[in-house]
């Protein structure tokens, strides 16, 4: 079994602590649905959020799926970069796993796709 990082984001339409938590929740079910993880096996999770998106922790909603009580999770602010993507909450997901590199699905919604185009899917 190796460690494989598995990258996320999505988009929100505004600071709206209730939006930022679903679209969390939405974004981290699909992620690990595609990777087929069981929360023991998941390492920790770094999360970030653009400093527009200060209304609620986004760590607050991945702590009540079940499984995830044991999960180590950090909530960060996302580089301030003039022009980057604007309300976006990404993470990174550490995860024991016997996929290969090459076999990890990423996984970017609704505005996040622009971020990486190569590894979207129509959502």
């Amino acid at each position: 079994m190796s460690v494989r990082g598995i990258r996320g984001a999505i988009t929100v339409e505004a600071n709206d602590g209730q939006q930022i938590a679903s679209a969390t929740l939405e974004m981290v079910k699909d992620l690990v649905a595609q990777n087929e993880l069981d929360p023991a096996d998941i390492c920790s999770v770094l999360i970030t959020v653009t400093n527009d998106l200060n209304e609620t922790f986004p760590a607050q909603s991945i702590r009540q799926l079940e499984g995830w009580e044991l999960v180590p999770l950090m909530c960060a602010l996302e580089v301030p970069v003039k022009g980057s993507l604007e309300r976006c909450i990404r993470v990174m997901v550490l995860a024991n796993t016997e996929k290969s590199q090459a076999d990890i699905r990423h996984v970017y919604l609704r505005g996040a796709q622009a971020l990486r185009p190569d590894l979207s899917k129509s959502k």
